[in-house]
């Protein structure tokens, strides 16, 4: 017989024609989970097992579900459940101290296997009581990635801190150069010379009036204005304590208001050359970029900047480069002034993230060190660059090695290998072509140069056989030549691969420097631990061939660059090595490691015509980058005393010293913050200073217009994807980036893949500066929004967006309560950092979906049959149905 007590009580009533009994086993509302005490667990161990035999980490038919009649969701949850538990093994494991290579790369390919099934698996279950999504759950997101709006001002370093009615020192002396203002095809250059101001005390107040009433005379629109910084108090470190500082006085910059359809730049009467310098500061090794005024020309004398710290003599310019710059790798001048930067990111700009762990950017910066743009190369993990060329019609090379995906979709032979990897971008920063050329174990490209007619050189070193050529042990040299041609007639231009050349000895090896002249290339590094330089002869398809060989001794040290001047090789580097083989000794080894400079004869024999000299004294001194230039070689590096270990002074210096005799004829030295200063880079512009520089102002033209392609701003790459699906339910359809795309067209392609369930927008974020442009998403008027999902592994377009992949419309939903496993696609098990990021991540994923199998069951808030109130589930709502019909059956 039924007792009608027990049907009352599923849902908190009482029987009235009841005087009680005994009380019956509370009803089973839901199934089993996995992670219930009364589940039967598997070892971590066996469930590693399973995911390295290849095993599906997902699999609903694998579940069990003890409760007839249960919802679908339930196996799904639970199948995801196990999918995350196998991730999490595997993470576990890697952890574990004392892996061989071998397992940890088996791990870590599986891991992102695994990540790429689970992701699969968010963007097609189909769940019908809950919502849950691989990210978070927003009604409204904007993307991290935006771009900057066309600029119609232009707004200089500080060049003046006191009152408005104090002599500005930058106007002082003699202070002349021209405004050119080009409106349509004609070009109005307008001249200021501030001795025309007579007696007028040169305030910033004065000099903008007098440079306007030269404007307005000559009927242009285009205006000069002060700006003010306002003084901001400053917070030091004492210890564990952060210590106040008061604010300083006010600063004061000059600001460049461009007329309508008018565009303006400027020019200087009298100009010496520039020298930039790229160094690390400090214990962080903070990049910066610095500018020198060198002597000779006529350019009036340099003057400490405003903010300028540690300043030495000719120096006219300090810039902080963004944070996230890990490594400034290579630098080198385009053919308008402008300064190219390559450098490694351990995190992008606030306005244009990394998709991985590192990037590679090319930065480009105007004549007065301002940064005009950032291209990032899209690396899906991680990206190093190396070595930058740019040609005579302003193309740039970049060389360097990257691990994982860099085309969409394509990660190499391993996962964890470095690959070599060359991009050639046009003179605006958009990418023309990129070439991914690996052997099976690692290599990477260490220099690049361009030939003639659209031959490309790359030079590297690898650990086995390059494509085409035989290995000859350890880390082996090798010379790749490229051949730019078009895919079809009105297609892109693609770089083919004409050859390649493996070399050096049993050894390990390097080509740390490489040069083109005419028919000819050559290359140094250190192989076997000596100093090796090498000369290739080009063949009229510019196809090199090994000509001659010169070995110059033990090395114990590097070599910064290589160069043919005036008929003959310039090789330059540090060693402690007191007599390499290169002939007469012009100066003398000082002790410890010096910085050498040596000229060989053009076909690398030995002559009565060699040179060498050597720089440095009796500590440590580095040669970082070399230039030559006029018969003079310019060096910089760092100085360390003798004995000084890592954390003690370093001290980067600045030199010119003449070929010919090797006398020093330039050196300047400077310190840097925490007495730690080590330059990177160096470069030469001829008449790139002048006094424009004091006034913060560049040569050339201002308020440049950064591009508005996605493949140019952002790190996206062109084939980088994501999916968008109904939040209702239905086919998630593929949103793909093209090389033609923009803020625009995306919003357009999204919206469309959303079946108009979202509606995305062009905003205008005005709290940054300069003003910025990005996407905003919210769900439509009157719809249920839809679910962002990321794309496949290596090809995900969502983290150069800086979107989060979940679901966007109304959270408050009570029909389907959405959880976000705030779970993103790049982790990885690459490093500690990583492991434990991906260790944490699952976990706190794990308990969503906890959260998620609760909120399926009884909710303590949901009321009974009796009373009429509350809500529960669809299934819930099924069973209470069946359960008051057998009780008035009953009660009838």
């Amino acid at each position: 017989m039924i007792n009608n007590s027990y049907l009352l009580g599923l849902y908190g009533a009482t029987n009235p024609y009841s005087s009680g009994g005994p009380a019956l086993p509370k009803p089973k509302t839901q199934p089993t989970a996995p992670w219930a005490s009364s589940a039967t667990t598997t070892k971590p161990s066996d469930i590693v097992r399973a995911a390295l035999a290849g095993r599906r980490l997902i699999n609903e038919s694998a579940v069990s579900v003890d409760l007839a009649g249960a919802s679908a969701d339930y196996r799904k949850l639970f199948a995801l459940y196990q999918g995350l538990n196998s991730l999490s093994a595997l993470a576990d494991r890697a952890n574990t101290k004392g892996l061989t290579g071998l397992e940890a790369d088996q791990l870590s390919r599986r891991f992102s296997e695994g990540l790429a099934e689970l992701s699969t698996y968010m963007s097609t279950a189909a769940f019908s009581d809950v919502r849950l999504v691989q990210g978070v759950s927003q009604t409204t997101v904007k993307t991290g990635a935006a771009i900057e709006k066309d600029p119609t001002t232009y707004v200089t370093q500080p060049i003046h801190d006191g009152a408005l009615s104090d002599p500005v020192k930058a106007f002082q002396g003699d202070v002349q150069f021209s405004i050119g203002v080009k409106s349509g095809s004609s070009t109005k250059t307008i001249a200021i010379d501030l001795s025309e101001m007579g007696d007028t005390p040169r305030t910033m107040e004065n000099v903008v009036d007098y440079i306007n009433t030269q404007l307005s005379d000559a009927g242009v629109q285009t205006r000069m204005a002060r700006e003010l910084i306002p003084a901001q108090p400053k917070i030091i470190k004492a210890g564990d304590k952060s210590i106040t500082l008061p604010a300083g006085p006010d600063q004061w910059a000059l600001k460049v208001r461009g007329g309508t359809g008018e565009t303006v730049s400027f020019q200087a009467v009298d100009t010496s050359d520039a020298v930039y310098v790229t160094q690390g500061v400090g214990t962080n090794k903070n990049a910066q970029l610095l500018k020198f005024q060198v002597d000779g020309g006529a350019a009036p004398a340099a003057q400490p900047g405003v903010n300028g710290s540690f300043w030495v003599d000719g120096r006219v310019g300090q810039t902080n480069l963004p944070a996230g710059v890990d490594a400034i790798r290579a630098s080198a001048v385009g053919p308008d002034g402008s300064l190219w930067v390559v450098a490694d990111l351990t995190s992008g700009g606030t306005n244009q993230p990394i998709k991985g762990a590192r990037d590679v950017a090319l930065m480009k910066f105007d004549p007065a060190g301002n940064l005009l743009q950032t291209s990032l190369l899209g690396a899906a993990s991680t990206a190093n660059g190396y070595s930058i060329a740019v040609a005579d019609d302003g193309r740039v090379a970049v060389a360097g090695s990257v691990i994982g995906a860099l085309e969409p979709g394509k990660s190499g032979d391993s996962p964890k290998t470095a690959d070599s990897f060359v991009t050639v971008f046009d003179s605006t920063g958009k990418e023309m072509w990129t070439q991914r050329r690996g052997a099976k174990a690692a290599d990477e490209a260490t220099q690049v140069s361009f030939g003639t007619d659209g031959v490309v050189y790359v030079a590297g070193r690898s650990q086995s056989a390059m494509p085409g050529t035989t290995a000859i042990g350890g880390w082996d040299s090798y010379l790749q030549t490229f051949k730019e041609q078009k895919t079809s007639v009105i297609g892109p231009v693609t770089g083919v691969s004409l050859s390649t050349l493996q070399f050096g000895s049993t050894g390990d090896d390097s080509v740390q420097a490489m040069t083109t002249s005419g028919s000819n290339i050559y290359t140094a590094g250190v192989e076997s631990g000596r100093i090796v330089v090498r000369q290739f002869t080009l063949d009229a398809a510019g196809v090199p061939t090994l000509a001659a060989t010169r070995d110059l001794g033990r090395a114990n040290g590097q070599i910064s660059g290589i160069s043919v001047e005036n008929g003959k090789v310039v090789l330059a580097g540090q060693t402690d090595n007191p007599a390499l083989d290169i002939g007469t000794v012009t100066n003398a080894h000082a002790g410890g490691t010096d910085v050498f400079v040596a000229t060989l004869s053009l076909d690398l024999q030995a002559s009565g015509d060699d040179r060498l000299t050597y720089f440095g004294s009796d500590g440590n001194d580095t040669a970082a980058d070399v230039v030559v230039k006029d018969g003079k070689i310019w060096i910089t590096g760092a100085h360390r005393d003798a004995g000084a270990g890592k954390t003690d002074p370093t001290r980067a210096y600045l030199a010119r010293l003449d070929l010919e005799t090797g006398a020093v004829e330039y050196n300047q030295t400077w310190r840097g913050d925490n007495d730690q200063a080590t330059p990177s880079t160096i470069s030469i512009v001829s008449g790139g200073a002048s006094v424009l520089d004091r006034l913060g102002l560049p040569q050339g033209e201002v308020m440049q217009s950064e591009s508005k392609l996605l493949t140019v701003a952002t790190s996206a790459r062109a084939g980088d994807q994501f999916t968008i699906a109904p939040a209702g339910g239905g086919r998630a359809v593929t949103v793909t980036i093209d090389d033609k795309d923009t803020l625009d067209t995306l919003a357009k392609k999204i919206t469309n893949a959303s079946n108009r369930q979202l509606k995305v927008t062009v905003i205008t974020d005005s709290k940054v500066n300069p003003p910025v442009q990005r996407l905003q998403i919210v769900a439509a008027d009157n719809k249920d929004g839809a679910v962002i999902s990321a794309g496949a592994a290596g090809k995900d377009a969502l983290a150069a967006l800086g979107l989060t992949p979940g679901f966007v419309g109304k959270t408050g939903d009570k029909s389907a309560k959405t959880y976000g496993l705030n779970l993103s696609n790049t982790l990885n098990l690459n490093d500690p950092a990583s492991i434990k990021a991906a260790i944490d991540s699952l976990a706190s994923a794990m308990t969503i979906v906890r959260s998620a199998y609760r909120s399926l069951g009884p909710q303590t808030s949901t009321s009974n049959t009796i009373t009429g109130k509350g809500s529960s589930t669809a299934y819930q709502q099924a069973q209470q149905a069946s359960y008051q019909a057998a009780l008035n059956r009953l009660l009838a």
